[in-house]
């Protein structure tokens, strides 16, 4: 059956990927774009940022006037910071809580009027396995994923009665742009800065990390028959089997004892 799909950043990555493969399957797509990119002429493409109430209003606006409803909306746009804590520029912060936290529920909201009067639909938000665990030196990052996780949880039990479904997605690592993206929003530390040694140790580690992850389609088919799929889980994550046991591990083991093995994995000293 034919869908009428809203997917948010899919200038690359994981919302390019699927986007394509949506388009290409007969479904109707919009994707939102905030700088020109090549996509495919069966994808419909909508200016949008997250941190713009007013472009986020008119982007759901646009899809409504054109095609009545929209029964998917696939929350993949986000940003990542990387740094410590104590000296991460405050503009980044909010950055990062803006575009991966604020402007998700924001287009959430915009949405759901739309979905409970056409009788359902399907939300499906990107968290991360960092919204599982807190991650060193991208602990914004986390606290975006995390904010995504209790947010879907809430969602999810308030929109029941109205046939909408909820589902997160925790991508592992992939081999995306997400390393070159982040280089724009790093804290800038020097030798002098206390956290200078193992956040550059940690940063080699995350980077090098996403660089052996899988390619974006892996996750985009998978998403795909998330997608068309009539009783889709509350949760998917979509990982090699390390990270996999990672977030059982996390679960089961004492907190320490945790830590520490996240510790040596970022050679945190």
């Amino acid at each position: 059956m034919k869908k009428v799909i809203l997917i948010t950043g899919i200038s690359s990555g994981f919302g390019l990927a699927t986007a394509r493969i949506l388009a290409d399957l007969g479904h109707i797509v919009y994707g939102t774009i905030r700088r020109h990119c090549e996509t495919s002429h069966k994808i419909n493409i909508i200016w949008m940022d997250l941190t713009d109430s007013t472009s986020v209003k008119k982007a759901v606006e646009t899809v409504i006037l054109k095609e009545g409803r929209i029964d998917v909306l696939i929350n993949n746009a986000g940003m990542h910071t990387g740094g410590p804590i104590e000296t991460l520029p405050e503009e980044y912060i909010k950055l990062q809580m803006d575009t991966s936290f604020y402007g998700l529920v924001e287009l959430t909201r915009e949405v759901l009027p739309f979905m409970r009067k056409q009788g359902g639909g399907t939300i499906i938000n990107f968290s991360s396995i960092g919204g599982l665990m807190g991650l060193p030196f991208q602990a914004f990052y986390s606290a975006a994923k995390f904010a995504v996780e209790g947010f879907s949880e809430a969602l999810r039990m308030e929109v029941k009665p109205f046939n909408i479904k909820v589902v997160v997605i925790n991508p592992g690592d992939f081999h995306t742009n997400n390393s070159a993206n982040r280089r724009n929003f790093l804290s800038a530390t020097s030798d002098s800065d206390p956290y200078h040694e193992n956040y550059t140790n940690a940063l080699v580690q995350i980077e090098k990390d996403e660089a052996a992850g899988w390619e974006p389609e892996v996750l985009a088919r998978r998403l795909v028959k998330i997608v068309e799929s009539k009783k889709p889980r509350q949760r998917y994550i979509i990982a090699s089997f390390e990270q996999k046991l990672a977030v059982l591990l996390k679960q089961i083991l004492p907190g320490k004892l945790f830590s520490t093995i996240l510790e040596d994995h970022y050679r945190i000293k």
